[in-house]
């Protein structure tokens, strides 16, 4: 079945979009502490030099991020930075014609391999892991934004892996109220809200009317 055109979103300079995607026929994602800590690695090696991140979570078969892309001239440098013998083709291209759309795309399929071929050969599996097309929603609006970072660290209450959202380890949530040093826009999102007692109270209230009423987020993740 083709993939909805509103799933497939072109990638824009400073766009912000929610990224997903899920493994074939529902397999595991992960099967191990080493697994997740794997995959936020590659996901910070391959995509934060070019976009930065909002939000995460990693579900066992799926997972969600909300990224902003970063500047053209901050990913330009980023690329001219390297030595051009590590420069990706892709990489080489963006240099000449600012495809930001291919660039994305072409790391994230970077990211998805270096991942794939890692659990593969850890869990002696072989073929494909993820479905080959994923998926990435533009946030155009602000309800939009707060609907997206708040779905995204409660997906794990959606799906009925804990009873209370907070009580589930692998989302930016707990990373959002440490004190500890973040790669994550922490600053922005606490400024959305107002601040960080704000955000934690939203998140809860939004949890409820979300997941609870009939203004429930729909998805097929």
């Amino acid at each position: 079945m083709p993939i909805n055109p509103l799933y497939l979103a072109h990638f824009e300079f400073e766009g912000i979009y929610h990224i997903y995607n899920r493994t074939n026929n529902k397999e595991l994602l992960f099967k191990s502490d080493n697994n997740y800590a794997y995959f936020l690695h590659q996901f910070a090696f391959f995509i934060s030099p070019i976009a930065d991140t909002y939000a995460w979570s990693l579900l066992p078969n799926h997972f969600h991020f909300l990224i902003k892309i970063k500047t053209k001239s901050q990913i330009a440098f980023y690329i001219e930075s390297l030595d051009s013998l590590r420069q990706t083709k892709s990489e080489k291209e963006f240099l000449l014609n600012n495809d930001i759309n291919h660039l994305i795309e072409a790391n994230f399929k970077r990211f998805f391999t270096s991942y794939a071929m890692a659990f593969n050969k850890m869990h002696n599996r072989k073929g494909n892991l993820f479905q080959r097309t994923f998926k990435r929603v533009e946030i155009t609006r602000d309800q939009q934004f707060t609907k997206a970072l708040i779905y995204i660290h409660a997906n794990a209450q959606k799906h009925k892996l804990v009873k209370y959202f907070a009580d589930y380890l692998l989302t930016s949530y707990h990373s959002l109220l440490s004190d500890k040093q973040t790669r994550l826009l922490r600053d922005e999102i606490f400024e959305w809200f107002g601040n960080k007692e704000k955000f934690i109270k939203v998140q809860h209230a939004l949890t409820e009317y979300y997941y609870q009423f009939e203004g429930s987020i729909q998805d097929d993740d």
